[in-house]
């Protein structure tokens, strides 16, 4: 077994992790946010507020993509300044979120389906 190399505690009830080639963004379901790390040491360079219970992250290649589970959205967020762009309306329970390089596509537990945005 690999023993971790750091460990970091932020946040409340992180749940998503994704790397977008320069940072680390994590989702905190508890907090509705989104922070962005600084990878070499685990430095939070920004926090930004999201839909209630974000969970999981997708990077697009341009922007963070967060997955709000409690109020059945994603939130569009723009890497380089952290600024929110967008939310939109999704399934129920949206849980899981990725890129095929044209759409984001998003599975909403509750209803059995998946959608593209």
């Amino acid at each position: 077994m690999l023993a971790p190399v750091g460990t970091f505690s932020f946040g409340g009830n992180p749940e998503g992790v994704v790397f977008d080639g320069a940072n680390i963004w994590v989702s905190n379901y508890d907090d509705n946010t989104v922070m962005k790390l600084q990878p070499s040491n685990g430095t939070v360079l920004k926090t930004i507020g999201v839909g209630a219970g974000p969970n999981s992250l997708a990077f697009d290649g341009a922007n963070i993509w967060v997955a709000n589970e409690d109020d059945n959205t994603v939130t569009k967020i723009r890497p380089s300044d952290g600024t929110a762009l967008g939310t939109y309306a999704v399934g129920n329970y949206p849980s899981g979120l990725a890129f095929d390089g044209a759409n984001i596509w998003v599975a909403n537990c509750l209803d059995s389906n998946v959608c593209k945005r």
